[in-house]
């Protein structure tokens, strides 16, 4: 990549989200200008840093490009000039958000992609007041940004299809898996699936059925492993046998009739419920520190990834083609 084709990313928010934006488009080439008032941005985006830059390049087998250039700047304005693609990582307030959007918009370039993690937003709740709402959409990633490939690209009523389809390009470009998010709906897909698990999850621990290790023993030792290569409905075409998904729904559909979970209904989080989570999480992994435990968590993500590599499905067949990818660049 010659300097010439070198893009430019703003990343406005640098928590763990948007550290790991900063990372992942860094380490494909692209020069990365970050905006965070807070006093150690710069110190939790570096050591982010460290270890994108030993988990990431050992999911290829062809040489990663050059890093781009890091940069820590005073204000939005100096972020987001000329860049290509803006990504805001703020916290889900919905008026901070559109403060930000606001004062990007005044000073980017009216073809750049501006992409929101947001987690819950509808993006044509982040259009609301903009002035240029046609390039605004949602871009929201899995952490570790760096690692996980997946990113839910949502439209807004407003958003023009030409940035989408340009930004799903630019995300295909860094290695990542754009999936485009066919109606506007709150939390998107992933998070809905995650809010239920959720859900359950407190509730077992509530009524004193598990920990919070048992719960996680239950995902990690069992259907996690499944739903990493097969997700849920491929792994339920399996389940039903030769006679597939047909059979599998005539089986088993009848017991969802039965009062087995809670999902429409939410435990109160008293301070009991609250200090016995937190404990019991303490317990069970507090003997590591947070960037242990990430560089734990990154360890074990190469590991299963690069197993998917080597037979071509899944995330593994996202590697493959993204290694294609950058050998034909170089």
């Amino acid at each position: 990549m010659t300097k010439t084709d070198m893009k430019t990313a703003a990343i406005i928010g640098g928590g763990v989200i948007g550290g790991g934006w900063a990372a992942r488009f860094l380490l494909n080439g692209w020069n990365v200008r970050v905006y965070d008032p807070s006093a150690d941005a710069d110190r939790k985006i570096n050591e982010m840093l460290d270890n994108a830059r030993t988990s990431l390049p050992r999911l290829a087998d062809v040489p990663m490009p050059a890093e781009g250039a890091l940069s820590f700047v005073a204000d939005i304005k100096a972020a987001v000039e000329n860049a290509d693609w803006i990504q805001e990582s703020v916290p889900e307030r919905i008026e901070i958000k559109h403060t930000v959007f606001m004062e990007i918009q005044k000073h980017a370039s009216a073809t750049a992609v501006l992409g929101s993690s947001t987690s819950g937003y509808k993006p044509s709740v982040l259009q609301e007041g903009a002035t240029n709402p046609k390039q605004i959409l949602v871009a929201h990633p899995f952490n570790p940004v760096y690692l996980l490939p997946l990113v839910e690209v949502v439209a807004g009523g407003e958003t023009d299809p030409a940035i989408v389809d340009r930004a799903c390009e630019l995300l295909t470009s860094v290695g990542m898996k754009p999936l485009k998010v066919r109606k506007e709906i709150d939390a998107h897909i992933a998070d809905r699936f995650l809010e239920a698990v959720w859900r359950e999850g407190l509730w077992l621990v509530k009524d004193g059925v598990a920990t919070t290790e048992e719960i996680d023993d239950a995902i990690r030792y069992g259907f996690g492993l499944r739903w990493a290569q097969m997700g849920l409905f491929e792994t339920y075409r399996v389940a039903g046998g030769e006679a597939g998904m047909a059979h599998f729904i005539a089986q088993f559909g009848p017991c969802l009739q039965w009062p087995w979970t809670k999902l429409m209904d939410v435990p109160e989080l008293t301070d009991e419920l609250v200090d016995k989570i937190a404990t019991q999480s303490d317990e069970q992994s507090g003997m590591h520190s947070i960037r242990e435990l990430e560089r734990i968590r990154d360890n074990n993500l190469v590991a299963m990834m690069r197993g998917l590599k080597q037979t071509d499905w899944g995330a593994g067949r996202l590697l493959n083609e993204h290694d294609q990818r950058l050998k034909d660049v170089n």
